[in-house]
């Protein structure tokens, strides 16, 4: 309790917020080399998966090779690439660790999308004459967005979280926050930068998620494709009233005599025998 005491008053004091130590700049430092990773991974990974997967050749092993950099612990990247010449030049071994860490669920929830979208409506767009990359664009992409959006939340997510390392390899971000309490021995302020990094992961999640919503190229068609909601009306309502009229003209118009019959709400129609 006094940790989550400590780090309570660290956090509403109005002189960690400011200068260049602060949090507002370290916020900055660690959003900037957060969205350039995610950035650089998009530019590589995204091409590649929705091509291969467009062409459904050599993706497997193109996801494979991807999944080899999960079973290396990035903290160990980092760390070979700052004792290389790399680590003279900035933040370049904390962008390539990163970059390398968030390719797999790109490329992965990428190729799978593609892989997985409906075929019989694949196949019906070719038949319409489409062309490969109108039907990359306009049929398979649409189709593949779920999963692409969740590798691209995944990737954001995980990227947030481990960009705190940079501040081992001498870079910015609120990682500078935490290393900096455990040199002062100020475990309330290992605990706060902690809490910045979680509550920042969790903004970046639940933005992308809106985005996700707002930006679903297909969101109608699968909501309509699930029915009404609860609380909507169903075609017992008034839809159900307008078809059994539609009914009982039809089969006025066909000779025989319709006789509408109501009780407790239902309207019905009985076609009289001719």
């Amino acid at each position: 309790m006094d940790a989550i005491t400590g780090a309570w008053q660290w956090l509403t004091t109005a002189a960690n917020w400011a200068g260049e130590k602060g949090v507002w700049h370290r916020l900055g430092e660690h959003l900037y080399l957060s969205g350039l990773c995610l950035l650089i991974s998009c530019l590589i990974a995204l091409p590649v998966a929705l091509w291969l997967g467009h062409l459904g050749k050599g993706g497997a092993l193109a996801v494979n090779l991807s999944n080899v950099g999960r079973a290396v612990p990035t903290f160990a990247v980092l760390v070979l690439l700052t004792l290389s010449p790399l680590g003279t030049h900035g933040d370049w071994p904390t962008i390539i660790a990163l970059v390398l860490f968030a390719v797999p669920p790109l490329l992965t929830n990428a190729y799978l999308g593609m892989r997985e979208a409906d075929r019989d409506v694949v196949e019906a767009a070719r038949g319409m004459g489409m062309s490969g990359p109108q039907l990359l664009l306009r049929v398979e992409i649409p189709l593949a967005y779920p999963l692409i959006m969740t590798g691209l939340r995944s990737a954001a997510v995980q990227v947030v979280a481990t960009a705190t390392l940079a501040a081992l390899a001498g870079g910015g971000g609120l990682g500078r926050i935490i290393t900096a309490g455990f040199g002062n021995y100020d475990t309330a302020q290992v605990v706060a930068g902690a809490v910045l990094v979680a509550v920042l992961a969790l903004v970046v999640e639940g933005t992308l998620v809106l985005v996700d919503r707002g930006c679903d190229p297909m969101r109608g068609r699968r909501r309509r494709a699930k029915g009404p909601r609860a609380g909507e009306e169903g075609p017992t309502g008034r839809d159900a009233e307008r078809i059994d009229g539609d009914v009982a003209g039809a089969g006025a118009g066909g000779g025989g005599g319709v006789e509408r019959q109501a009780g407790d709400g239902e309207v019905a129609a009985v076609r009289k025998p001719a």
